[in-house]
C-alpha cells in the first residue's frame, strides 16, 4: 500500500501498512471531530458565564465520575468489538441531538453549560477508547515503532478541525459544524471496527496476557477497572504519573495566563502570541512524531519517552524562578506541549500493551477520565490558593518540585512495567 522507500523512512513493515493507515485515520477523524467542536465549547463557556468556569470544571469531574461505571458495565457485558460501536454510536447521536438543540434554541445558557460539560467528558472518553483499540491490536514491539505515527494523525486532525470551523462556520453555523463532527465520528468507528476485525493481537500476546477468545466479552463488573488501578502496581504507577502530569499542565496553564496577561494588554496581541505558539507546537510535534519518536522508542525504550519531558520541565521551572524573560517562557511552554504530544502520550500508551485485555479498556478508561479530570479539578483549585500565598519565583520553584515528583513517578512506573514484562516472558 506504500512505496518501499516510504515504509523504510517511517520504519513500518510492509505487512503493517493497512493497520497503520487505519490507526492513523482513526486518530485523525476523531481529532477532527473534537477540534471542530472545541471552538463551540469555548463559545458556550463564555455564554455560560466566565465566572462560572471553575464550577463547570467541577461539574465535568462529577459527570465523569458518574459515567465511568456505565462504561465499565458496557465493557463487561458486550463483545469487545461492539464496545467501540456502542460508545461512538452513542456519542454520535449526542452530537446530532446538540445540533438540533442549537438550531432550535440557539445559545441558551442551560444548553451552553450542558454542552461544555458534555464535550469535556466526550474528549477524554473517546480518545481513551481509541487508544485502547490500538494497545489491544498492536504488541509492545510494534507499539514502540508505530504509535507515534498514529499519534501524528491526532496532531494533523488537531490542525484540520479548527480550519473547518474557520472556513465553514459562517455558512453552516454551529449546528452544521456538529453534523460534520458526527460524520467524522462515524469514520472513526469504522476504522476502529476494521482494526479489531482484521488485525487482532497475535497468539503470543494473548497467551502472555492470559486472555480468552479473541472477541469474547471482557466480563467482570463495572467497578473492576477502578479496583485494578488501586491493586495493580503498574496501573497505580500510571495513575500517579497521570495525576502529576495533569497537575504540571494545570500549573503551567495558570502561569501562562498570568504571564501573558501581564505582558500583553491588547487582545489581538494575546491572540497573535497564542496562535504563534500553537503553530510552532503543532509543526514540531508532527516532525518528531513522524520521524523521531518511533526510532527513539526502538533504540532507547519507553524510558526515554517518559523521562525526558519531566526532567526538562524540572529544569525549565528552575530557570523560570531566575528569569522571567519572554523567550525563556516560550521555550518552557513549547517543551511541555511538544514533549507531551510527541513523547509522553505515545510512551504512556505503550505501557498498556503489557496488561490484560480487560485492563486495556476498563482500567485505562478509568485512569484517562476519572483520574485525569479529578487531578485537573483539584490542581486547579490548589493553584488558585497557592497564587495567594506565593510570589511568581516561589511558584516556579513549587512547579519544579511538582515536576521532580513527576520524574520519580515515571521511574516507579517504568520499574513496574519491566517487572510485568519479565513475568509474562
Amino acid at each position: 500500500m506504500m512505496p518501499s522507500f516510504i515504509t523504510r523512512l517511517l520504519n513500518i513493515h510492509r505487512s503493517e501498512t493497512a493497520p497503520v493507515i487505519s490507526g492513523f485515520l482513526m486518530q485523525f477523524t476523531l481529532f477532527v471531530c473534537y477540534f471542530s467542536m472545541r471552538p463551540i465549547r469555548e463559545t458556550m463557556g463564555v455564554v455560560g458565564g466566565v465566572n462560572h468556569l471553575q464550577w463547570l470544571f467541577t461539574a465535568t469531574f462529577v459527570v465523569t465520575l458518574a459515567v465511568a461505571p456505565l462504561f465499565g458495565w458496557l465493557a463487561s457485558r458486550v463483545r469487545k468489538r461492539n464496545i467501540t460501536r456502542w460508545v461512538f454510536g452513542f456519542f454520535g447521536l449526542n452530537i446530532l441531538g446538540f445540533a438540533a438543540a442549537i438550531y432550535l434554541y440557539g445559545e441558551a445558557v442551560w444548553l451552553a453549560r450542558v454542552f461544555f460539560v458534555w464535550l469535556s467528558v466526550f474528549n477524554l472518553m473517546a480518545i481513551s477508547l481509541a487508544w485502547s483499540v490500538l494497545v489491544d491490536v498492536f504488541n509492545s514491539a510494534q507499539a514502540k515503532r508505530l504509535f507515534a505515527m498514529m499519534a501524528a494523525g491526532a496532531s494533523l486532525g488537531g490542525l484540520a478541525g479548527p480550519l473547518i470551523g474557520v472556513l465553514f462556520v459562517t455558512r453552516i453555523g454551529n449546528a452544521g459544524l456538529l453534523v460534520v463532527a458526527a460524520t467524522m465520528l462515524i469514520i472513526t468507528s469504522l476504522c476502529a471496527d476494521y482494526l479489531q476485525a482484521r488485525h487482532l493481537p497475535t497468539q503470543d500476546n494473548r497467551r502472555a496476557s492470559n486472555d480468552g477468545p479473541e472477541d469474547a466479552g471482557l466480563g467482570g463488573n463495572p467497578f473492576e477497572g477502578a479496583v485494578h488501578v488501586f491493586t495493580t502496581p503498574l496501573l497505580l504507577g500510571i495513575a500517579v504519573f497521570v495525576v502529576l502530569l495533569a497537575s504540571v499542565n494545570t500549573f503551567l496553564y495558570f502561569e501562562q495566563a498570568r504571564f501573558v496577561a501581564e505582558r500583553f494588554t491588547d487582545r489581538a496581541e494575546q491572540t497573535r502570541f497564542f496562535s504563534g505558539i500553537d503553530a510552532l507546537v503543532q509543526f514540531l510535534t508532527l516532525l518528531i512524531q513522524i520521524f523521531l519518536t518511533g526510532r527513539i522508542a526502538s533504540a532507547f525504550g519507553i524510558r526515554a519517552l517518559l523521562l525526558t519531558v519531566p526532567v526538562m520541565m524540572t529544569a525549565g521551572f528552575l530557570m523560570l524562578s531566575f528569569s522571567t524573560l519572554l523567550g525563556m517562557y516560550v521555550v518552557v511552554m513549547v517543551i511541555r506541549r511538544v514533549g507531551e504530544y510527541a513523547l509522553v502520550r505515545p510512551g504512556r500508551e505503550m505501557l498498556y500493551t503489557s496488561v490484560p485485555t480487560a485492563d486495556k479498556y476498563k482500567a485505562k478508561n478509568f485512569i484517562d477520565t476519572v483520574v485525569y479530570r479529578g487531578a485537573d479539578a483539584v490542581s486547579g483549585w490548589a493553584k488558585s490558593v497557592s497564587d495567594l500565598l506565593l510570589n511568581p519565583q516561589m511558584g516556579a520553584i513549587a512547579g519544579a518540585g511538582l515536576a521532580g515528583a513527576w520524574t520519580l513517578s515515571a521511574l516507579y512506573t517504568l520499574r513496574q512495567h519491566r517487572r510485568m514484562v519479565d513475568r509474562s516472558a
